[in-house]
This record gives structure tokens, C-alpha cells and sequence, in this order.
């Protein structure tokens, strides 16, 4: 088997990684990047031809693992994307959300293009057709059954509890005597997150490729967790501000209404107003509805029992519902994409907002490097939203027992599961994170490890 690591590595975007075992060509994510230069990066051409690909495995729906899928299609794949059910519901729309935000971006760009006396159209990355024509290479697979891709390949999701569908990938193989296997964490949730099961362990491997995301700290505690954020909204609100707060559609959003709810249910807040400025995480929700199947026991309670939804919560669809929660300046906490603070309806948000000083920004997810979220959070006092400069007044929180992730304890304990000894590849961590947790697995458990670079090959 050979592993060509394309992205997700040395960085927590853009996951892709290319094996080739048995004459199978098989992609596990395909994953857009975010940040730094990633326009260019993602418009790039793959380094592998698309129409060679037999498999597409997916291990969940958020976009810095799906969002090129529509890209691939395009450039002639014509294999299977293999994934669980509720991915594939997830990822359905969150590509329709992509490829709208793209079509919009370069309508946009080209006008202004235009407006400057400039003969420049701007092409999306992808369309909306792209993604209609992704749809049908999709196949539902549920957790645990073991799915043969032939060719002596074999592959089993196991719950990665991290968002709603999520997986890790377990691949058996065979290219010699001995059956092998090699485990793909996905992205690993954390114990004990609002709504979806903990993370399930595998048991044996001889290789991991393992995220790193937070491999080098650990999360609040939960009660910590949920006193700051309830001090955070009081103090706001006493203030006659508004509370904003950028999420994920998919996951992070559906995370924090629960939350939300139950502290209102509780009595440790009071009933308030709360905007979902996101048609996608609308749909997101109910996609969630959808696929019981992933709860835990008190989200299942909970969902089913109309008497426990206690916030005054409004979902906004159109633009116009949107623009009118800029004219309410105190009491509400709005929740809009995207988490990075990268796109989505956010920034208009921010543009009303954050130069409040009565307001807060809470940050309940991981910001990567050179996105408008981490810029915010690095102390920036003055940031580019929408291309105006804005002035950063607000109070910025960052409250991150919220995140979907391991932390660095609960990524050792994940790696403690196993009974042997597997040989350990690190990825999906900004470079200096990768090292330390690199650092501190081969301390604990005396693993071989590695923190491969983008475009190494490793042959095993």
C-alpha cells in the first residue's frame, strides 16, 4: 500500500490523502482548504487524475473534508463515494450551500471586475450543477458492517462521534501473506458533546493515520464550559448588547441551540431571543431530526418531547429576515456562518456588531490561521469585513469546551485503545500542534510516529 498525504497535513484544512493498494485507486476525503491562500489552492489542478479514482471514502460532511467533491466530478471521477447515511444527507446540502456561496463570489467579483473597466469573469470553483451531478455517486453505508471493495479491500466505519454521521475508517488489505489493517480517525469528537454518541475505539492496526487538531491542549470541563457562557450572555445583555456567535451549520449549530435550550429549561438562563441566520443550518437541523439513529439517550428524550424546547428561537431564511436582525441592538444571541468567520451571513453581523463595545463575539469552535475568526481572536484591533475596515470593540470570548474535537487527552485515550502497537501517521494539526503531539505519543506509548509533509508518498 502506498499513502500520498495531499492536504490535511501540517494544517487543519483541505484533508485528502491518495492510497493505492491492489491496484485499487482509492481518495480518503476530499476536502476544500480554508485560509491562507486557499483560493489558489483549491483551484488548483488534482495531482492525480480523477478518472483513476475507484473510491472516494468520506468521513464526514464538513467541508475542509467534502468540499471539492463537486471539483472532483467535474474533472471526471467516476467511482463511488462511499460514506455513512447521515454524511450523505449532511453533505448533500452543505455542497448546494458551497457551490451557491462560489457561484455568488465570482457573480460578484466579476461585476466589480467590470465596474473597474476590467474584461475579467470570474469562474466558480464549482456550480450548482457540479454538485447535482456529484449526487448519484454517493452510497449510504451504515456503522459497523463490513463493505468488501474487492481486490482483497475491505472497509468499516466506526462512530467517530464528532458531528452527526461521522466515522472513522477501519481498511483491511491484503498485498501480502499477512492481512493488514489501517484505521483513518476522521476527525475524533470529544465525551461527552451534546446530542450525538462518544466516540467508539478501534482495537487493533497496524497503522493510524490520526488528526491532532488539539494535540496540544485540553478542553474546559464541561460546568466550566457552560458557566462561561452563561456569565458571557447576562454580562452582554446587561450591557445592551447582542451576543454573536459564528458556528458551523452542520454540528456546531445544532451543539448550542441543545445547549442553550437546556440551560434555559434549567433555569440558569433566562427565556431570550436567539437567531439562526443560516438557511443551512435550518436544513442541517433537520437532517439531524432525520437520523435518530446517531442521538445519545438525553437528545433523544429531548428531541422527542416538544414541552423541553424553551428558547424563543427563530430560524431566517431570506435575505431580508437576515437584514432585519441588524435593527435590534440588545437581547439577542445570533448564531450565523460560517465558523471561521471565512463566508456566510456572519459578516454583516460583525459589520453591525463588532464594533460595539456593549457586545461580545463568542468562539466555540477552532480558528485557523488567516481566517477573519483567528484574526479576531490573535487581538487584531482592526479587521476587513466585507472590505471595510471594522473596528473590533466587542468582547471576544473564546469558550472552547464547545468544540466537536479530542482533546489532547481524549486523542491519547482514543490511541490507548489499541492492543498492539500500530505505526502512527499525524495529521489534521497546524504544524507546531502535529509536533508536539507527535512529542508526546511516542512518550507515552513508544509508538513509531510520524508528521508527514504535503505531497509525501510513504510506501508500508
Amino acid at each position: 500500500m502506498e499513502i500520498t498525504f495531499l492536504g490535511g497535513v501540517r494544517t487543519v484544512t483541505g484533508a485528502c490523502f491518495h492510497v493505492s493498494v491492489n491496484n485499487l485507486q482509492i481518495l480518503i476525503e476530499c476536502g476544500m482548504h480554508q485560509g491562507e491562500n486557499a483560493d489558489a489552492i483549491n483551484k488548483a489542478p488534482f495531482i492525480f487524475d480523477p478518472q483513476k479514482i475507484d473510491y472516494l471514502l468520506l468521513t464526514h460532511a464538513h467541508i475542509d473534508h467534502s468540499g471539492l467533491i463537486p471539483k472532483l466530478v467535474r474533472d471526471g471521477f467516476k467511482g463511488r463515494i462511499i460514506t455513512t447515511s447521515a454524511t450523505a444527507d449532511l453533505a448533500e446540502i452543505m455542497l448546494y450551500d458551497s457551490a451557491h456561496i462560489h457561484e455568488k463570489d465570482a457573480e460578484w467579483l466579476t461585476k466589480k471586475a467590470f465596474r473597474a473597466g476590467k474584461d475579467i469573469i470570474h469562474e466558480p470553483l464549482y456550480t450548482i450543477k457540479d454538485v447535482r451531478d456529484s449526487i448519484p455517486f454517493f452510497m449510504k453505508k451504515s456503522y459497523g458492517k463490513l463493505e468488501n471493495l474487492g481486490k482483497g479491500v475491505k472497509l468499516r466505519f466506526i462512530d467517530a462521534g464528532h458531528i452527526l454521521g461521522s466515522s472513522t475508517l477501519e481498511i483491511i488489505y491484503q498485498d501480502s501473506p499477512v492481512e493488514k489493517r489501517i484505521i483513518f480517525s476522521g476527525d475524533i469528537g470529544k465525551k461527552d458533546s451534546p446530542i450525538i454518541n462518544d466516540p467508539q475505539y478501534a482495537e487493533i492496526a497496524d497503522y493510524v493515520v490520526i488528526e491532532s487538531t488539539y494535540g496540544n491542549r485540553l478542553h474546559k470541563n464541561l460546568e466550566d464550559t457552560l458557566s462561561e457562557l452563561i456569565e458571557a450572555i447576562k454580562v452582554t445583555f446587561k450591557r445592551g448588547g447582542n451576543v454573536l456567535i459564528p458556528a458551523f451549520a452542520v454540528g456546531r449549530t445544532q451543539d448550542i441551540l441543545y445547549t442553550l435550550n437546556k440551560l434555559v429549561k434549567e433555569g440558569r438562563l433566562q427565556p431570550f431571543n436567539v437567531y439562526v441566520d443560516s438557511p443551512l443550518a435550518e436544513e442541517a437541523t433537520k437532517v439531524y431530526l432525520a437520523h435518530p439513529e446517531c442521538f445519545d439517550d438525553e437528545a433523544m428524550k429531548m428531541f422527542h418531547d416538544r414541552k423541553n424546547n424553551v428558547l424563543k428561537l427563530h430560524f431566517t431564511a431570506s435575505i431580508e429576515d437576515s437584514q432585519k436582525i441588524n435593527k435590534i441592538k440588545t437581547g439577542a444571541v445570533i448564531i450565523a456562518g460560517s465558523g471561521m468567520c471565512e463566508g456566510g451571513r456572519i459578516r454583516h453581523h460583525f459589520k453591525h456588531n463588532l464594533w460595539r463595545s456593549e457586545c461580545s463575539v463568542i468562539f466555540t469552535g477552532f480558528q485557523a490561521k488567516g481566517t477573519l475568526g483567528r484574526k479576531i481572536i490573535d487581538g487584531e484591533k482592526i479587521v476587513k469585513v466585507l472590505g471595510e475596515d471594522i473596528a473590533v470593540k466587542a468582547k471576544v470570548f473564546t469558550i472552547g469546551g464547545f468544540s466537536a474535537h479530542a482533546d489532547q487527552k481524549e486523542l491519547l485515550e482514543w490511541l490507548g485503545a489499541f492492543s498492539n502497537k500500530p505505526e502512527v501517521f499525524i495529521v489534521h494539526g497546524e504544524e507546531n500542534v502535529s509536533f508536539e503531539f507527535e512529542k508526546v505519543v511516542k512518550e507515552r506509548f513508544g509508538f513509531i510516529t510520524h508528521v508527514p509533509l504535503k505531497g509525501e508518498t510513504v510506501e508500508i
